[in-house]
């Protein structure tokens, strides 16, 4: 089994940062060069007496800013559980050191456009969700670890990792190039990861969820939707569900994404924006890409898109539908419905409508099992992949439903549960389970909306109440300021660390510097001032009712006007990526 060092000792002098390997028996030290930028092996009686020491969890890798090239350490983190007798780890905090000694080498503008850098890289180290393991693939799940050749076993963790979800795959570029420095580093992948160990009627086993972000097409809420030119969707999240009890282990796996065709829905300062369909590109050939890829990974496909039927979503539904159509492949199947009309005024109950429908499939498709002696009975032989608009509330709400329904049917067969009981009527476990969906939901939302997911009480208590209404109004307010004063940066910042922009020493101009337009200060201003003197003209009252209400009428006209041009010219108002050309936002 392929496996890195565990911990290591940071030892840094002025030319060099040695890492040396903690674990026992280890002769090898990584020595970098902090002016050459080279990476060798040494052994630790070349490390220098006087090198400054401390303790670090791992690396994260390198990457290169306007002052030359970092070194990107974990400092701190904490144990998640155990998954098959191995370690996963939670990375808690980061370094990021500098090769150079000093920045005084960088004009004032550098220096600003450096720091502004370090900050997006810190932005998302920051994004709560990295897991880590030293001697697991985390990258995989159990059925594709299960049905691999000996020489992939023996692979190291960088070179077998599935490169959709290795989040750190840009800071390892350096490493890879050098078969000899694989074991200093692993792969990170960025999502949810929950592991608990329960008990039913007795017999205790361990339950873990793992949800695994795709680093293709990655990005924030409005900024990315849809796919790109090689079928990768916005916001994809490969989910599985793993038991382990008594040497067996079972696993069901699930896939969300961005409804798959070429749509944007640009922040433009309105509570909701219109989504909008490319009318000038072929959406078969990306779509159809996409769909043989799943078909590949996970075999037959069941499309759940539970968008509105209605309204500004229609478009997007009937566009899929005709696109499944069009396809004509036997394998992929598309179900609509409608989850916001068919749970309105708190029906959410009818969502067993939707299981219901898709119980003869689910079974069809199976789960992946193992018995205690390794030997593999079942495999699944399909995915359900789920979508709304944002592939984060209502699809968590179904995908926690089907998992529950696979589960079931697992732990049956595991001896378990007994036949004929429920999940639902073992109080402790249902708790904890719905407890683990709704914060994979929250997990999911805040990476990549910036808030915790809504309809959360749903999935914590199977009800929904009116306390959930008021929090997911509250999270719908504070997603509707990020997405539109915050999300250019977060936007940027990712395309930053993950090498979708790569920051050029040479280049002295970069996108940082784009002066904004004239309407940009100009309105607010005025708006607030007239706002401000129509709110004083009725506080402090002229000689005359008349003369009053033609102030009032003036400033308040003025306030309105302001207010609607900056509403029609939303988009130079919103916080808009920087770094990368508009054709790749799209």
């Amino acid at each position: 089994m392929a496996s890195t060092y565990e911990s290591f000792n940071l030892r840094t002098t002025p030319e060099k940062f040695y890492i040396e390997p903690c674990d026992d028996g280890s002769e090898d030290v990584l020595a970098i060069d902090r002016v050459s930028t080279e990476m060798t092996l040494t052994v630790r009686r070349d490390i220098p007496a006087s090198a400054e020491n401390r303790t670090v969890c791992g690396l994260m890798g390198t990457i290169r800013l306007v002052a030359g090239m970092y070194l990107v350490v974990i400092t701190k983190k904490k144990k998640v559980g155990d998954l098959l007798g191995h370690a996963v780890w939670k990375a808690l905090d980061f370094e990021i050191l500098s090769y150079k000694k000093t920045i005084l080498h960088l004009t004032d503008n550098q220096m600003q456009d450096n720091k502004t850098f370090l900050s997006m890289i810190n932005n998302v180290l920051h994004t709560d969700g990295f897991y880590f393991a030293t001697d697991y693939d985390l990258t995989h799940t159990l059925q594709r670890l299960a049905n691999t050749s000996p020489e992939f076993q023996e692979m190291s963790l960088l070179e077998r990792a599935d490169q959709r979800f290795v989040w750190n795959g840009h800071l390892l570029r350096e490493f890879i190039a050098q078969p000899e420095l694989h074991k200093f580093v692993f792969p990170v992948v960025h999502g949810f990861i929950t592991m608990k160990s329960s008990c039913i009627n007795g017999k205790v086993f361990e339950w873990s969820i793992i949800s695994r972000r795709s680093c293709f097409r990655a990005g924030v809420r409005y900024y990315v939707r849809g796919i790109d030119s090689e079928g990768h969707a916005a916001n994809y999240v490969e989910t599985e569900q793993i038991v382990q009890y008594s040497c067996a282990k079972a696993s069901f796996v699930q896939t969300r994404g961005s409804i798959p065709f070429y749509w944007s829905q640009r922040p433009n300062l309105k509570y909701k924006p219109k989504p909008q369909i490319s009318k000038t590109v072929n959406h078969l050939d990306g779509f159809q890409r996409h769909f043989d890829s799943q078909v590949i990974l996970y075999g037959r496909q069941v499309i759940l898109n539970l968008i509105n039927q209605k309204g500004s979503e229609k478009p997007l539904e009937l566009t899929f539908d005709k696109m499944v159509t069009s396809l004509g492949n036997g394998l992929i199947k598309y179900i609509a419905f409608d989850f916001h009309k068919e749970c309105s005024r708190m029906r959410w109950h009818r969502l067993q409508i939707l299981v219901d429908m898709v119980a003869e499939m689910q079974d069809e498709f199976g789960y992946f099992l193992v018995d205690a002696d390794g030997k593999v009975l079942l495999n699944q032989d399909g995915t359900f992949r789920s979508n709304c608009m944002d592939c984060l509330d209502r699809t968590n709400v179904i995908q926690s439903l089907l998992a529950r329904r696979s589960l079931q049917s697992q732990l049956r067969k595991m001896g378990v549960l007994h036949m004929g009981q429920q999940i639902e009527e073992q109080a402790d476990f249902e708790k904890m389970y719905k407890n683990a969906w709704a914060d994979n939901a929250d997990a999911c939302a805040k990476q990549y909306a910036g808030t915790g997911a809504l309809k959360t009480d749903f999935t914590r208590t199977g009800k929904r109440t009116h306390l959930g209404l008021l929090m997911d109004g509250w999270n719908s307010m504070i997603r509707y300021y990020k997405n539109n004063f915050c999300d250019g940066f977060r936007q940027d910042s990712i395309d930053l660390f993950l090498g979708n922009y790569a920051v050029d020493e040479s280049d002295w101009n970069t996108p940082l510097r784009d002066p904004k337009d004239w309407k940009f200060l100009t309105l607010p201003i005025i708006m607030v001032v007239a706002f401000s003197m129509c709110i004083i003209c009725l506080l402090m009252a002229g000689e005359t009712w008349t003369e009053t209400l033609a102030y009032v009428l003036f400033w308040g006209t003025a306030s309105v006007v302001t207010g609607g041009l900056i509403l029609f010219n939303g988009l130079d108002f919103v916080d808009a990526p920087k770094l990368v050309q508009k054709e790749k936002q799209d």
